[in-house]
């Protein structure tokens, strides 16, 4: 797996860089230590990067091989696109630290275009996040695709599970994030690149010091509803991150539950749902 460095990444130093990708410093170390590569050199940990290098991470992917994870449920299928139902704990496409057993490789010979070693993915879910995504199945849908995920037109609509009382019954959460200034595996508010970012969020049940939230994105950002629900202090339960550690649940309650978009071939609606995984469905049941 090759990296390229962004250009908001220039200045940073190589090990830094490389524990937002790795998920720890610990993780990035050892990764300069087995040999990793900045434009075909070895350089040491302290090294600067200018943005618009290529990091080889290639030994890494070797020592990560998994084997090829189950095909997810097709909730819709034609000849340009799939919405598909990704389990939690699946990671979406090979990155720094996980080259095989992604969702990916279950979708081999189904999906195309795109970005190399990630085709037809033009958005993504977090490993730990459940639900639907839309995949394109060639380089034209692939385009599509981006065009509308640009243009904010497909919505996506979520549920968490939330730890305390939202102060309204709905509620816009606007604050832009990026990777935090002094630890890069998290996302923050406090960022040196911060993006725009909206959430809409309405709370569907209250439930003994939580709440069952409905989450619609406006916009797309990593780890984005978990990071401004954590910002109003309605974390997430059961995410080790942002959130809040629960007894009897072994995942983040964020379950990506309707996806609709007008499709970009046929001008037709596509509307999709996924109701709650069961271990979110028996959690839910306990509070009740």
């Amino acid at each position: 797996m090759r990296l390229q460095v962004p250009a908001e990444a220039a200045g940073e130093r190589l090990d830094r860089f490389l524990a937002g990708h790795l998920g720890s410093r610990a993780a990035a170390e050892r990764a300069v230590a087995g040999g990793v590569l900045v434009d075909g050199e070895s350089r040491p940990k302290s090294f600067r990067l200018d943005g618009g290098e290529e990091v080889d991470l290639a030994d890494i992917e070797a020592a990560d091989a998994a084997p090829v994870p189950d095909r997810p449920a097709i909730v819709f299928e034609d000849e340009h696109l799939l919405v598909i139902d990704k389990p939690a704990g699946l990671v979406v496409h090979p990155g720094a630290g996980r080259a095989t057993g992604t969702l990916v490789d279950a979708l081999q010979g189904l999906v195309a275009g795109g970005e190399e070693g990630r085709p037809g993915i033009v958005h993504r879910l977090d490993r730990d996040t459940s639900g639907l995504m839309v995949v394109a199945r060639s380089e034209e849908a692939h385009g599509r695709l981006s065009a509308l995920v640009r243009q904010r037109a497909i919505e996506r609509i979520y549920l968490a599970l939330v730890q305390g009382e939202p102060r309204s019954r709905s509620g816009r959460i606007e604050a832009p994030i990026g990777r935090d200034r002094h630890e890069p595996t998290r996302i923050s508010l406090d960022s040196a690149s911060p993006r725009d970012a909206v959430t809409h969020f309405e709370v569907l049940e209250h439930l003994d010091g939580h709440a069952l939230l409905r989450i619609r994105l406006e916009t797309g950002r990593m780890h984005q509803i978990r990071v401004h629900l954590g910002a109003i202090e309605l974390p997430v339960v059961g995410d080790p991150v942002y959130g809040v550690a629960a007894a009897g649940l072994r995942r983040q309650f964020l379950h990506a539950s309707e996806l609709s978009f007008t499709h970009p071939f046929t001008g037709e609606p596509v509307e999709a749902r996924s109701e709650l995984p069961a271990e979110l469905a028996a959690f839910l049941s306990t509070l009740r």
